[in-house]
C-alpha cells in the first residue's frame, strides 16, 4: 500500500462512509502500525463483503490528523498508537464488530 497525503486519504475515507450512506456516528475510526491486526483480529471485522477501508499516511501525524478530523465529524474511535502507527482504518460498526 503506497502512502497518501493526510488530505487524500481524509477525502477517501468520507468518498468510502458516503458510498455506504449511514450516519458518520455508525463508523469507527483508528490508526495503527498493523492493520489487519487491528480490523480482523481485535475489531473482529468481517474480511470480506464488509465496510471497511485503510489507507497508508506518511506519518503518524498525518494519521493523528486524518483520524482527528473524522472523529470531530462524529465517528466513533480512538487515536493511539505510536509513531508507527501511519495507517488509518475506518469500518461501520455492527453486531459483528467491536466494537
Amino acid at each position: 500500500m503506497e502512502p497518501q497525503s493526510a488530505q487524500q486519504v481524509y477525502e477517501a475515507i468520507v468518498t468510502h462512509m458516503r458510498k455506504q450512506g449511514g450516519a458518520h456516528s455508525s463508523w469507527y475510526v483508528g490508526i495503527t502500525a498493523d492493520w489487519e491486526t487491528r480490523l480482523f483480529e481485535e475489531h473482529l471485522v468481517p474480511r470480506q463483503h464488509y465496510w471497511c477501508t485503510v489507507h497508508k499516511c506518511f506519518y503518524d501525524t498525518d494519521s493523528r490528523s486524518v483520524a482527528y478530523a473524522l472523529i470531530n465529524q462524529g465517528c466513533d474511535g480512538e487515536v493511539g498508537g505510536d509513531e508507527d502507527a501511519v495507517y488509518v482504518y475506518a469500518y461501520l460498526k455492527g453486531k459483528v464488530t467491536n466494537p
